[in-house]
């Protein structure tokens, strides 16, 4: 029965994928869950599996090709009018199975059931779902080795994803038998990380045996029968060498087998990739070989006349994960959010000696009283005054989502990159409260020990520089909130603490006069304490 197999959806937007690789060819036996194309789409490249064993009897793409999800890809013959027969083998041959000793289908029956029971069975542990919209993690450490006994829940590598670093529980109690990545790879959900022989599966697996025992001796040719339908395709399949040159064959001149980060290593390096040498089998280009690439052109000063692409010694560093998710929330933010950004001056001069007053009491309770702090208290206060910044829009609906809760994130720079952290229902919590928050971020922070969880759900972000220096800048909102306040240093102006502010804010839902207005009632509540009382 023929079987026609469509590209199946991609992910969350992608609409198409270009082809990289097909990795079978037209009469070839395949196995359900083997792979049968590479495909690059939104920027990540993917290996598409079959979804049910057969043979290939028509492939409808070849590698260059752009196709779109729920276009014809292939054609597979899965073998369904093929059974009938395989059974029908042994109906027509009645005299063998009483001609067989009775032991012998006694003694092949229980094999299957032994092999698994023996420690318990082979666990093949991928990647589980590091979290919402998370698809890739970069390995900080492995903890275990082939050979370590674990147990379950035992922390078997810890991973950093999503500006966050977090341990990935093992599964199952048992052995490692092979460990399949490393400390510095870049892997993605699904990626089979460890294969563990499991000391908890044994009970289950020697279930069946009893039940093959008081099979009759006729149904014994069938098991075997059954046994051997596997070998079949291994057979008849042809070697891997000769499997991969058709598809170098199909590939166009023009058409380079290479990942989305290796492509992006190369325009960064100035490198025409077309003119990389592949180095492993099936011409696929390494990141490795655009560097040797680039070295070569820099040492030779482009050879034969050629200009040099590259302008001298480039020393290339691996992008942290932290560093990659803000590139692309960051550039997300930029494009998508027309930004606005006000300033003005607020005297803290009475605010900081109240602070500087009262900061033995917040010690006595095991918390720092800063400018922070207070200016956290009065941006809650000042965002239950004008709800839509604190709301969020859903463009697909044309809707506005006000948020009846305020948590607000504090940006901090990291020797990892940017991270926010969120303090949750902060409206709720006096100064002192908030005071201990901070404390709280700053030790996760140093001992890098941030969660994805401290960083989530955010509605408002301050950014404070003053620590570091200068006075206005031009925050960026981070999405999906509408506005961010940016603090500078406080100078000394005329005998006061003047502290200058940048509000940043999205023009698709907040007007100048309400930024304005907002950034006033910001300067007179730190001016005036009492504000806060009356209309915070």
């Amino acid at each position: 029965m023929a079987l026609e197999f469509k590209l199946p959806e991609l992910g969350e937007n992608i609409e198409s994928g270009d082809v990289i690789s097909v990795l079978v060819e037209v009469g070839e036996a395949v196995t359900e869950g083997q792979s049968l194309i590479e495909i690059e789409a939104g920027k990540a490249s993917m290996e598409i599996p079959a979804p049910a064993a057969g043979t290939i009897s028509e492939i409808h793409v070849a590698a260059g090709d752009t196709v779109e999800v729920g276009q014809l890809a292939f054609t597979i013959d899965d073998g369904g009018a093929a059974a009938p027969a395989a059974e029908e083998a042994p109906a027509e041959e009645p005299e063998a199975p009483a001609a067989e000793p009775e032991p012998a289908p006694a003694e092949e029956a229980p094999a299957p059931a032994v092999a698994p029971a023996g420690g318990g069975g082979t666990v093949e542990f991928a990647l589980p779902d590091l979290g919402e919209n998370i698809e890739s993690g970069d390995i900080i450490s492995v903890l275990v080795g082939e050979g370590d006994t674990v147990e379950e829940g035992q922390s078997l590598l810890e991973i950093e994803a999503g500006k966050a670093s977090m341990e990935i529980p093992a599964p199952t109690a048992g052995v490692i038998k092979a460990v399949h990545v490393a400390q510095g790879d870049t892997v993605n959900v699904g990626t089979l990380a460890f294969t563990i022989e499991s000391s908890v599966a044994a009970a289950p697996a020697t279930a069946p045996a009893p039940e093959a025992k008081p099979k009759p001796a006729p149904e014994a040719p069938a098991q075997k029968a059954a046994a051997r339908e596997p070998e079949q395709p291994v057979v008849v399949r042809p070697p891997e060498p000769k499997k991969l040159e058709p598809v170098q064959h199909k590939r166009p001149e023009n058409a380079v087998s290479a990942a989305p980060n290796v492509r992006r290593l190369a325009r960064e390096l100035g490198v025409d990739i077309h003119q990389v040498t592949p180095s492993r089998e099936g011409g696929r280009i390494s990141m490795e070989d655009v560097k040797n690439f680039a070295k070569g052109t820099i040492e030779s000063g482009g050879g034969s006349g050629k200009k040099s692409s590259v302008q001298g010694a480039t020393r290339v560093e691996k992008m942290s994960g932290i560093r990659k998710a803000t590139m692309n929330h960051m550039t997300h933010c930029w494009t998508t959010i027309p930004h606005v950004t006000q300033q003005d001056w607020a005297d803290i001069t009475h605010i900081d000696e109240l602070r500087k007053k009262f900061a033995k009491k917040a010690e006595v309770h095991g918390a720092k009283l800063t400018v922070t702090a207070i200016l956290v208290k009065v941006v809650a206060s000042a965002l239950k005054a004008f709800p839509n910044f604190n709301c969020s829009i859903d463009t697909d609906n044309a809707e506005i989502i006000y948020k009846d809760f305020y948590n607000i994130g504090i940006a901090v720079d990291t020797d990892k990159g940017l991270m926010v952290p969120v303090i949750r229902d902060a409206d709720q919590k006096n100064m002192i409260e908030l005071a201990q928050d901070l404390g709280s971020i700053a030790q996760k922070t140093r001992e890098g020990k941030m969660g994805l969880e401290d960083m989530q759900g955010g509605t408002f972000t301050i950014s404070n520089l003053g620590g570091i220096g200068g006075t206005f800048f031009t925050p960026i909102v981070n999405s999906p909130e509408v506005a961010i306040l940016g603090v500078g240093r406080a100078v000394k102006q005329d005998g006061k603490m003047m502290m200058p502010l940048s509000l940043s804010y999205d023009h698709r839902i907040i007007d100048g006069a309400d930024g304005a207005r907002f950034i006033r009632w910001i300067v007179d509540a730190l001016e005036e304490p009492l504000l806060l009382a009356l209309e915070g």
